[in-house]
């Protein structure tokens, strides 16, 4: 299986907490293709909604294709994501549940397709970043410690 990442959401893991991940095909356009092959797309703000039994994702840049003067897209323009039917209504009966929402995670071609990676998540709150934050801190002075240990 060939994978090549395009772009991720680093922050993603540190500002939600992550339920349930899925995979989702995205309709895109030509020029849209080529440029996320070229590594040119952003996730950042981005987040996905379930609207009238299909999901969309919102926000998502993609800079225009340098090379596609023919047609003009808007780079931040909503996408359809290609989801099944029986995730669709699992998805919808997770989302209204207060507090849940869906965010992108990472977007990347698998077989020569663009795909993109969603998640299920629940928004942290500041003390629950703080010791997330505090625990990564205690891991790595462990790690640190047993590689001075010689071991």
């Amino acid at each position: 299986m060939d994978i090549k990442i395009v772009c991720q959401n680093r922050k993603a893991r540190h500002e939600f907490f992550i339920d349930e991940s899925l995979e989702a095909g995205m309709v895109l356009l030509g020029p849209e293709v080529k440029s996320l092959r070229e590594g040119r797309a952003s996730l950042v703000d981005s987040y996905a909604k379930v609207r009238h039994g299909e999901v969309f994702l919102y926000n998502m840049h993609i800079t225009p294709y340098p090379y596609a003067h023919y047609v003009q897209l808007d780079p931040l323009r909503t996408r359809k994501l290609l989801v099944n039917k029986s995730e669709i209504k699992r998805l919808i009966g997770k989302t209204e549940e207060k507090g849940y929402t869906l965010i992108p995670i990472k977007v990347y071609f698998s077989n020569g397709k663009a795909k993109v990676e969603i998640a299920l998540a629940k928004g942290k709150r500041k003390y629950d970043k703080r010791v997330a934050l505090k625990e990564k801190e205690l891991k790595r002075e462990a790690d640190d410690a047993k590689k001075w240990r010689g071991h």
